[in-house]
């Protein structure tokens, strides 16, 4: 199988995904036929090394496969996208943590919750993890968690920030989501209680920034020398980016089809209704620009062997950062050439995408502010230190 005719699969699956969209809602996770079927087109091996049954997708592939996902069921795409990136995390662990895995030649799906809430003791061999991590879309799906962790010595001081693969066995799955949007994400807790983590199942925060990670001795594909915060971010980006243009086909579709519905009529013969058609698809196009093209940017720096540079890096965490915003504006837009109509189905595509888009701004990887300030300061020449760079 080749990585595009994975995109080929996922475009002819998008439908149903669609179709199931209320489903997900309704379970507040992403149904299981839709994961086995996303699994059937290759999806998950996109990002998993070809050492390991995988294609080692070039990260635009990826990027528009999670994008059409995103456009039929947000919440799909949400989980989706985390559960397809996370293989590209597992490549860069030691070869044993991957044969761990992989071994079985199984697709084993990772989840991830990399915000260090628990508690990390160093141990002879690796460590012991305990407590509970929020927001693990998919966890339900997954049979692996990648958990973040502070390590501190004695005196309580930080010494480094890790990131931890357990396994199903060792830790639980609690169901808190209950939310108005990313309803069917499924991003429910994790929770460890006293988990041994051997050393080669973990790795720093300083070896991936640095892109010097054990996985590149058995990974050679350059999409693994990829900033790993610029590969994550803009997945998550792209998710959003293809939510609001699915919601904007949505619209314009219900305009031209259904002129005698109320708002269909208003956006037809209203020319500042047109107007804001007209910015919202502006909005969706400058998103997917900027996020390809620095994609590509990072791509083939990666294919020559180079070392991106620190702008490009924050170029890239301002432009992802500004998609988000952008998408959730185009959706605004649109949802204002509808009046109160959409308020009355919970099933409406264009409220769907509104929730979803509004929750969404609360992942850490969308925060714009910072992203700009990450920019603003790589621009004046001041240092920059921060893992989503």
């Amino acid at each position: 199988m080749r990585d595009h005719s994975v995109l080929t699969e996922v475009r002819a699956l998008a439908p149903v995904l669609r179709e199931r969209a209320a489903e997900a809602e309704e379970l507040r996770r992403v149904p299981d036929a839709s994961v086995g079927d996303l699994e059937d087109t290759g999806f998950f091996r996109l990002l998993r090394p070809r050492a390991h049954g995988g294609l080692a997708a070039a990260p635009d592939v990826f990027h528009a496969a999670v994008h059409e996902i995103a456009k039929a069921c947000g919440s799909t795409g949400w989980t989706a996208a985390l559960l397809g990136v996370h293989p590209w995390y597992v490549a860069q662990l030691d070869p044993r943590a991957q044969h761990d895995v992989w071994g079985d030649g199984d697709a084993a799906p990772v989840c991830s919750s990399h915000a260090p809430t628990g508690t990390v003791t160093p141990v002879d061999g690796g460590h012991r993890l305990s407590g509970r991590w929020h927001f693990a879309a998919g966890a339900d799906h997954a049979r692996w968690a990648l958990l973040g962790g502070l390590v501190s010595d004695e005196d309580g001081d930080p010494l480094d920030m890790r990131t931890f693969l357990v396994p199903r066995a060792d830790y639980r799955v609690d169901d808190v989501w209950d939310t108005v949007g990313l309803r069917g994400t499924g991003s429910n807790d994790i929770v460890v209680d006293d988990a041994f983590v051997p050393a080669h199942r973990s790795l720093g925060y300083g070896p991936v920034t640095a892109l010097r990670c054990p996985g590149h001795a058995v990974n050679p594909e350059p999409v693994y020398r990829m900033p790993y915060a610029a590969l994550f971010t803009t997945t998550v980006s792209a998710v959003m980016v293809g939510i609001a243009e699915g919601a904007y086909e949505h619209h314009v579709g219900t305009v031209r089809a259904h002129p005698a519905l109320p708002h269909a009529r208003r956006a037809a013969e209203d020319p500042f209704a047109q107007v804001r058609i007209a910015r919202a698809a502006g909005e969706i196009d400058a998103a997917r620009l900027q996020l390809a093209r620095n994609t590509a940017e990072l791509y083939a720096a990666a294919r020559a062997g180079d070392a991106p540079p620190t702008a490009l890096r924050a170029r890239a965490r301002r432009d992802q950062a500004l998609a988000a915003e952008r998408a959730r504006t185009a959706v605004d837009l649109l949802r204002e050439n509808t009046g109160g109509s959409p308020l009355r189905s919970d099933d409406d595509v264009l409220t769907r995408a509104w929730r979803d888009l509004h929750t969404g701004r609360g992942q850490a990887a969308n925060d714009v502010e910072r992203a700009l300030v990450l920019f603003g300061r790589d621009a004046l020449g001041l240092d920059v230190h921060d893992p989503m760079l």
